[in-house]
């Protein structure tokens, strides 16, 4: 039984990881393109302005004018219990398609992205709720312990340490949702906050922002708080995080539309039903062998006996005209 389990979930498998790792996330999948966006740009975090604050990572996000533009990554006053998962570019159905971040009891699927702070690709070490205080992890967050003194020092290790955006496709992270991360993304979230929204509206115009003018290097890549492009709080980016290459078409070629979108997932979909029919059939067929049906016996052949011949009557033979009858 356990050996056609596995048969079973190695025909999944094989599927799955052609497939974008989002379809599983279960989180809310947006606007959908035809080009990658650059790398996470290098840059520090600014310093925590004080006690409730969590921090968010910046993004890249999608203008159909400009094209990407990144998001600073910025702290805000999280709701209490809450932790922030951020949102992720996923590759799939011949696109990239942007899957929302949320707040909820833990942190669940992000791609397998690097966005550094504590978001090294899986979970978060940033820090924890404790009650109804949060405690930061100094070895990863910048906090004044003058300020802040909810601290503890956790060691994180971080095993993906490219600046990769995407997950899936060519160059993009392989990670896949685990079983737990899975579970996670059927718990009940609260959507990006009113000052995220308003935060990632002011990166969008702002022309400074879009990766056609920085070219992956933003002179605003970090903020203290949400909103904030200038004054002491405001962190540039150190350098790109990969060589910048402009894209082959505008963004108005690359912008994929609903109806396209749908259709790809709707294919996806598909396809998974019919690997998970296909598996099914194959346990089903290594449960249950076909049966052999008794082949008949051979029987000997039996000597026929030879049939009495019978012996006609002797026809006796007319007598010709020339003859006559006696």
């Amino acid at each position: 039984m356990n050996n056609n389990r596995a048969i079973r979930w190695l025909v999944l498998t094989g599927l799955v990881f052609s497939l974008s790792a989002a379809s599983f996330a279960g989180v809310f999948i947006g606007i959908s393109v035809r080009v990658g966006p650059p790398a996470i740009p290098v840059y520090a975090q600014p310093i925590c302005p004080g006690p409730g604050y969590f921090w968010t990572p910046g993004y890249w996000a999608w203008n159909d004018v400009g094209g990407y533009y990144w998001v600073p990554g910025t702290w805000v006053v999280a709701p209490v219990g809450m932790l922030w998962t951020p949102g992720y570019w996923g590759w799939g159905g011949g696109f990239y398609s942007w899957h929302a971040g949320y707040w909820g009891p833990h942190v669940g699927f992000y791609g397998g992205i690097n966005y550094g702070f504590g978001y090294g690709g899986v979970g978060f070490g940033g820090g924890e709720w404790r009650g109804g205080n949060f405690f930061y992890n100094r070895s990863v967050t910048n906090v004044n312990v003058t300020n802040v003194t909810n601290v503890y020092n956790r060691t994180v290790v971080v095993n993906n340490v490219n600046h990769v955006s995407y997950n899936g496709g060519t160059g993009g992270t392989t990670a896949q949702p685990s079983a737990e991360e899975q579970r996670y993304a059927q718990e009940q979230h609260t959507p990006a906050l009113a000052a995220q929204n308003q935060h990632e509206q002011a990166a969008s115009q702002n022309r400074a922002m879009f990766a056609s003018e920085n070219h992956g290097s933003p002179s605003v890549a970090a903020t203290s708080r949400p909103g904030e492009f200038s004054g002491h709080g405001v962190v540039a980016a150190k350098s790109a995080g990969a060589p910048y290459h402009a894209p082959a078409m505008s963004p108005q070629q690359a912008r994929v539309s609903p109806a396209e979108a749908r259709a790809a997932q709707s294919g996806n979909n598909r396809e998974m039903g019919g690997a998970e029919s296909r598996a099914n059939n194959s346990e089903s067929r290594a449960n249950n062998p076909p049966s052999r049906q008794p082949q008949p016996r051979s029987q000997k052949a039996q000597p026929q006996k030879a049939k009495p011949q019978q012996h006609q009557p002797k026809q006796q033979r007319e007598p010709s005209k020339h003859e006559g009858r006696r």
